[in-house]
């Protein structure tokens, strides 16, 4: 099976088992690290994601749109060491709007339709990063790359 096609399969099989992720932004010359639950597009072009507009990472978003996302599937475990994965994203983060709105909100409300009250709100934003490349580490110490946009 040639690596990128493997790479494809790990991430998805990964993301639909997973809700949550760690977001990485920079405010101010400080990373800053979030929770927040997340979802992909098939294509895994897109990860979606929702915020009010009153939070630091909003604030820092809208100053320096450059972030990372990490999804891992670890069980605080020893046998993480080998068995665990975790991937992490890195692109450029957008509020989204109309009209690709309506069905990213679709997908991410299909993932997370617990949050359908949140992400109703209108303080709240669906922001989606344009993902550039992924970094998989299976094994503790193997590294892949998957590079979605140039």
């Amino acid at each position: 099976m040639h690596e990128s096609t493997q790479l494809v399969q790990i991430l998805k099989a990964l993301f639909s088992s997973q809700r949550l992720a760690i977001l990485a932004t920079e405010g101010n010359g400080q990373p800053y690290g979030n929770l927040v639950a997340f979802a992909a597009t098939d294509d895994l072009k897109d990860l979606l994601f929702a915020t009010t507009r009153s939070t630091r990472k909003y604030a820092n978003l809208s100053r320096a749109p450059r972030a990372a996302m990490v999804i891992d599937n670890r069980t605080n475990r020893e046998s993480d060491f080998h068995e665990a994965i975790a991937a992490t994203a890195t692109g450029i983060v957008r509020e989204v709007e109309d009209p690709e709105k309506e069905p990213l909100l679709r997908l991410y409300l299909s993932k997370h339709p617990y949050l359908k009250d949140f992400v109703s709100s209108p303080n709240c934003a669906l922001l989606k990063m344009n993902v550039e490349t992924y970094y998989v580490v299976r094994e503790f110490q193997n590294v892949m790359k998957l590079h979605i946009r140039s």
